[in-house]
C-alpha cells in the first residue's frame, strides 16, 4: 500500500508539478544573463578600491547604506530592462527618439570619455593585481588588452555572455576570504540595527562614493542594450526581473564582504591604505596569505571582466544613439 502510494504521488509530481517546475527553471537558466552581469561587473577595480578604503577608514559604519543602495539598484535596473523587453530599443536611442539627436550626442561625448577612464582604471588594477604575483605591468597589460580584443571582436553574443556568466562566480574570492578574517558578526548585526550617520565631510563623501561607484550610468546603457541583443521579449519579463534582482542582491553581498574584511582587519589594527593593491598585501599578516591571493585573484577578475564589458558598452551606446546597427552577433 504505502508503496503504491509512494508510487502515485511520484507520477503526479512528475506529471503536473514537477514538469513545470523544471520547465521553468530551465527557462529561467536559458534567459538570465543581463542583469547579473551588470550588477557584478560594477564591482570592478574602482568599486573594489572604494569599498577597501570605506572599511578601513570608517569600520563597519558604512554596511548599512548597502541596503537602501541595494533597493535602489533593483528599482534603476528593473526600469531599464522593462523599456529593454517592451521597447526593444537600447537606451540611448530612445533618448534620441525622446529628446532629439543634439543633446544625444553631447550625452555620448561625455559618456564615452567617462567610460575611456574607467577602462583605463580597469587596466591599472590588471596592473596591480598581476604585479602582487609577481608579474610585470609591462606583460600583463598587453597580454589583457589582446584578451579583451578578441573577446569583443571575435565573440558572438552567447559565448561572450558564457565568459561573463563565467567571471561572476570568481566573485566568490571575496565572500571566502571575508570569512577567513574572522568577523565579529554581532558587532556587524549591530552596524545594520544601529546605523551610524555622520556629518563630518570624509565620512559623507565616502558614502557618496559607495553610493556612485555601485551605481554607474554606463551599467543602465549596457543593461538595456544587452536585453535587446539577447532577444529577451515582454513574454520574458518576469525572468528578466528576477535575473536583475538576483544580479541587484549579490553584487552587494560581494560588497559587504570586502567592505566587511576590511573593517574587522584594517581598521581595527589601524592600519591606512590607498588602493586595493595595499589593501590585499596588508591583509596577508592579518587574515593569512590566502585571504590576501584571494582577494587579489578577485581584483584580477574584476579588473579584466570590466575592461571586456566597458568596451561593448560604450560600442551599444554610440550605435544605437546614431541608429547603427548594433549587436555582438555582427562581424567586425
Amino acid at each position: 500500500m504505502v508503496e503504491n502510494l509512494t508510487g502515485t504521488f511520484r507520477g503526479l509530481w512528475r506529471a503536473f508539478i514537477g514538469k513545470k517546475y523544471w520547465k521553468s527553471l530551465g527557462l529561467f537558466f536559458a534567459l538570465i544573463g543581463p542583469g547579473i552581469i551588470t550588477s557584478n561587473v560594477d564591482n570592478d577595480a574602482g568599486g573594489i578600491t572604494t569599498y577597501s578604503l570605506a572599511g578601513s577608514e570608517y569600520g563597519l559604519t558604512l554596511l548599512w547604506t548597502l541596503i537602501p543602495i541595494t533597493g535602489a539598484l533593483i528599482i534603476i535596473q528593473e526600469m531599464c530592462a522593462r523599456m529593454g523587453v517592451v521597447s526593444g530599443k537600447g537606451l540611448s536611442d530612445l533618448i534620441r527618439e525622446r529628446f532629439g539627436a543634439r543633446i544625444t550626442f553631447y550625452l555620448m561625448i561625455v559618456l564615452f570619455l567617462t567610460n575611456l577612464g574607467n577602462t583605463i582604471s580597469e587596466f591599472a588594477g590588471v596592473a596591480a593585481s598581476m604585479e602582487l604575483f609577481g608579474v610585470s605591468k609591462y606583460i600583463s597589460v598587453p597580454i589583457s588588452a589582446a584578451i579583451v580584443w578578441w573577446l569583443v571582436v571575435k565573440g558572438n553574443y552567447k559565448s561572450v555572455e558564457k565568459v561573463f556568466l563565467f567571471a561572476c562566480v570568481f566573485y566568490l574570492s571575496y565572500i571566502i576570504s571575508g570569512f577567513m578574517g574572522k568577523p565579529d558578526w554581532h558587532a556587524i548585526g549591530s552596524s545594520f540595527l544601529t546605523p551610524t550617520v555622520r556629518m563630518d565631510t570624509g565620512w559623507l563623501t565616502m558614502a557618496v562614493g559607495v553610493i556612485g561607484t555601485t551605481i554607474a550610468p554606463w551599467m543602465q546603457f549596457y543593461l538595456q542594450s544587452s536585453v535587446v541583443d539577447k532577444g529577451l521579449k515582454a513574454d520574458d519579463y518576469q525572468y528578466t526581473r528576477m535575473d536583475v534582482i538576483i544580479g541587484s542582491v549579490t553584487v552587494n553581498v560581494v560588497a559587504f564582504f570586502i567592505i566587511m574584511l576590511c573593517a574587522v582587519t584594517l581598521f581595527q589594527n589601524g592600519i591606512r591604505i590607498e588602493s586595493a593593491k595595499d589593501a590585499a598585501q596588508a591583509l596577508a599578516p592579518l587574515a593569512g596569505d590566502y585571504a590576501s591571493w584571494l582577494f587579489a585573484f578577485g581584483l584580477l577578475n574584476a579588473s579584466l571582466f570590466a575592461a571586456s564589458i566597458l568596451p561593448i558598452s560604450t560600442a551599444y551606446t554610440i550605435c544605437e544613439a546614431f541608429g547603427w546597427e548594433s549587436s555582438l552577433n555582427r562581424k567586425f
